[in-house]
């Protein structure tokens, strides 16, 4: 019983982390998209979409409540955003989407954790060119046709559609996210979303055979989680 208490906690304090760091990066966009217009999703386009982002991945109403309201505030924090690019062992490559709030920080912190890996940070653009960027959602459903006819209605601009064990995954142009967001809502009254999120997918994926390989990438990705401003983090490595 000691060992599966042991398990057991280990398995919801990873998923708290993994929720909270969610929260985290949902609470700075909606900060930002709040503050970049009114502060009201109805008079702005940008915040609702990202509320309905947020709730597609289950981000809490409070979540949301509390990053409008600290915009209405009048709130003088400002963010960037930030991406780097590296390649780590046997041909794996990276990229990290950040939000900042002190770039000269964020740095020093990539520079850190890619050292430590033994790992490279690379240049704007050495990485990202073997990388699509598409809007991805998946969820449960598996009438690839009835979906294809639907976004289409709904002038969407989809680049695949892709149905495994029930659940199937529509690539969208980035910028018709939200639009296929709607669309897929009004067919499947009550979708739960697994995935709903602009991404960039590796054109092709790595395995690391490797052990000493395999370590170095694990501490990398370990590291980069711990960096408050890491938003993102896209690679093309086989788990």
């Amino acid at each position: 019983m000691g060992r599966a208490h042991e398990v057991r906690a280990a398995s919801m304090a990873k998923t708290a982390a993994m929720k909270s760091k969610l929260y985290s990066r949902y609470g700075k966009e909606l900060y930002i998209a709040a503050k970049s217009g009114v502060p009201d999703p109805d008079m702005n386009q940008s915040l609702k979409r990202k509320i309905a982002e947020a709730k597609a991945n289950q981000v809490p109403a409070d979540v949301i409540k509390r990053a409008i309201e600290k915009a209405k505030g009048g709130s003088n924090e400002n963010y960037d955003s930030l991406r780097y690019e590296g390649i780590g062992p046997g041909g794996a490559t990276i990229i990290i989407d950040c939000l900042t709030d002190n770039s000269n920080r964020t740095v020093a912190s990539m520079n850190t954790c890619f050292n430590k890996a033994h790992c490279k940070l690379g240049v704007k653009g050495s990485v990202s060119f073997n990388y699509d960027n598409l809007g991805v959602l998946s969820f449960n459903y598996d009438d690839e046709e009835k979906m294809l006819d639907e976004l289409i209605m709904g002038e969407v601009d989809v680049k695949d559609i892709e149905t495994e064990d029930g659940i199937m995954t529509v690539y969208t142009e980035p910028s018709d996210l939200h639009k296929a967001q709607e669309v897929i809502e009004n067919m499947i009254p009550d979708c739960e979303f697994s995935v709903c999120a602009i991404k960039m997918l590796p054109q092709e994926y790595v395995k690391l055979e490797k052990p000493e390989e395999r370590e170095l990438w694990d501490r990398l990705l370990r590291l980069l989680d711990e960096v408050d401003d890491v938003q993102e983090v896209f690679h093309n490595v086989e788990d």
